[in-house]
């Protein structure tokens, strides 16, 4: 077994030991939306949500939900943690590159996202009958640079404060627009045009992910929106880092 394998299972067992945020973005985003799917009004028809019903306009912005927890308040929080805790300065005495244990951060974190997503699908499908998206490899291309931007976003936050709760300050600062673009306070049908308009090309790419579920198809500038979000919040995360 690999240096980072080991490391990886290490961290998932701590993580483990204070399950919060584990346990929130596996399931949070299927309680919410099973609370709301059991409201009768919910479920019904609108002419408000394009003729759909709310609840299946309301199943991205919890996949939204899950992607900011975990970019935007896990990651953030555990690293700068280790930062103030010394960790990633002892870390860097020894043979075992210190990145290695954020690659394992990382790792854990992404996949608690893909594993909320996934039981919130699996739910909202089975239970309620929430139509699947209609264009899959648009859905899983938005999702992978919208969760890549986010996380990006999160590393910066990561990168700059020396203490954890300083990180959740500096995260917020994303946090609450992107929960708000994303409709995850007020759904997105009944929110102002010009806030619509803007949500479609900011992380995480709720229009984008909206496309796909319906098979209109995210357009060629929003997808490249969000890579262009990816790729400079990473290289800027990259740039401020400091391990102490």
């Amino acid at each position: 077994m690999n240096t980072l394998a080991k490391i990886t299972i290490t961290e998932t067992k701590l993580a483990l030991r204070t399950p919060g945020l584990v346990i929130s973005g596996l399931l949070l985003p299927t309680a919410i939306t099973a609370v709301l799917g059991a409201i009768p009004a919910i479920r019904a028809q609108s002419e408000t949500a394009d003729g759909g019903r709310f609840l299946d306009a309301w199943v991205p912005s919890m996949i939204v939900l899950t992607m900011a927890m975990m970019g935007l308040q896990s990651i953030p929080g555990i690293i700068a943690s280790y930062r103030e805790q010394g960790i990633l300065r002892r870390f860097s005495t020894t043979p075992v590159h210190p990145a290695k244990l954020l690659v394992a951060q990382l790792i854990i974190n992404v996949a608690v996202t893909v594993g909320g997503v996934g039981i919130l699908l699996v739910t909202a499908g089975v239970v309620f009958d929430v139509p699947s998206p209609r264009d899959p490899l648009g859905f899983l291309l938005t999702f992978v640079l919208g969760t890549a931007a986010i996380f990006g976003l999160g590393l910066i936050a990561a990168s700059v404060a020396k203490t954890s709760r300083a990180a959740g300050g500096i995260a917020v600062i994303a946090y609450i627009p992107v929960m708000f673009f994303g409709g995850v306070w007020l759904p997105r049908p009944l929110l102002p045009e010009v806030i619509r308009n803007i949500g479609a090309y900011v992380p995480p790419g709720v229009k984008a992910l909206e496309d796909a579920w319906t098979g209109t198809g995210a357009q060629p500038l929003q997808l490249a929106v969000l890579a262009a979000f990816a790729v400079g919040s990473c290289v800027v995360a990259a740039k401020v880092f400091r391990w102490e």
